[in-house]
């Protein structure tokens, strides 16, 4: 199992993103989810990563459950920042020292553990400074309720003046290939500052797996049907590079998926990927993609075919672009 470190710990480099558990991709069964947490532990998965808006709440809810009695085995990540109602509203973004605490006690019990591996900000509150923010993650450190702190969608220069305060243990944001900003600041930043880069939806929320064929074929509820990138003639000419990647796959042997996977391996020492699913034989999958080799020609001839700015469509729709700290 390959690994890296965040904090003093050892964390393999494919985790579970358990978002789609509880939210955004349609209903998804409890149970056949819990089996899946379970699964990616028995076969050495560590890094579970959830957020208190998830579902909203369900979701720690839901890995609460699957990691009990498997405590030990499991690297909890979760985060806090971007509030929401019982109806799954969206109320703003809230980084004030007060909401830390609170957040935090809410997510303890939720997940019902003493403490969180990973705790991140989820989003950079503008109203609140970031010196104040970490401040109040500080504490809990100290308290004993967390152990690593780490930021999402951050900029660069709002990381530095977090690590002023606290040291980051990890950055999580989206990357992959048809997401290739973070090669430009970010990724050597987090190597200069001794930062794990965790990569989210690093199959392009299931795109790059080759797998979505239309938008049609998705869950009515699926977030994905209204997502720039998933639209109209942005999805016709994303899947063209989809369809090139799939090629490229099957000469090295491999799926779309590992092949895209494989690709993020061979960015960086200190890159991750959380990817999400459902599936048990998808957590076999992403875990085979750590044997997926590729030569330096290999990850040239694979930056050509997605170089920056690939995508036909931004990330997120209007709104959703406005909380990402660029």
């Amino acid at each position: 199992m390959k690994t890296l470190t965040i904090g003093n710990q050892q964390v393999t480099r494919v985790g579970l993103g358990c978002m789609g558990m509880s939210d955004f991709y349609g209903p998804a069964d409890d149970q056949q989810s819990i089996d899946v947490i379970r699964h990616a532990l028995d076969v050495g998965v560590n890094m579970l990563d959830t957020a208190d808006m998830y579902g909203p709440w369900r979701n720690e809810q839901l890995l609460g459950k699957a990691i009990k009695g498997k405590r030990d085995q499991a690297f909890v990540a979760t985060k806090f920042g971007v509030m929401r109602d019982e109806s799954g509203a969206f109320l703003g973004i809230n980084g004030s020292p007060e909401y830390v605490r609170k957040a935090c006690d809410d997510s303890l019990k939720r997940l019902g553990v003493e403490h969180i591996d990973l705790y991140y900000q989820h989003r950079v509150d503008p109203n609140t400074p970031i010196e104040d923010t970490v401040g109040a993650m500080k504490d809990l450190v100290k308290a004993g309720k967390v152990k690593y702190i780490g930021l999402s969608e951050a900029h660069p220069d709002t990381i530095r003046r977090a690590q002023s305060v606290h040291p980051i243990s990890a950055l999580q944001t989206e990357y992959s290939l048809w997401t290739r900003d973070p090669e430009q600041a970010h990724i050597p930043l987090c190597k200069e500052l001794g930062i794990a880069f965790v990569a989210y939806s690093p199959l392009g929320r299931g795109f790059l797996s080759g797998g979505i064929q239309s938008t049609e074929n998705l869950d009515p509820n699926d977030y994905r049907r209204s997502a720039p990138r998933f639209s109209g003639d942005n999805f016709a000419q994303n899947k063209q590079l989809v369809d090139a990647m799939a090629e490229r796959a099957s000469a090295y042997g491999c799926t779309t998926a590992q092949l895209a996977l494989a690709w993020l391996f061979a960015q960086a020492g200190h890159v991750m990927a959380i990817p999400g699913t459902t599936k048990r034989h998808r957590i076999d999958e992403n875990l085979a993609a750590l044997s997926v080799n590729l030569s330096h020609s290999d990850v040239v001839a694979l930056n050509e075919l997605a170089p920056l700015g690939a995508a036909a469509g931004t990330r997120y729709d209007e709104r959703g672009m406005t909380t990402v700290n660029r």
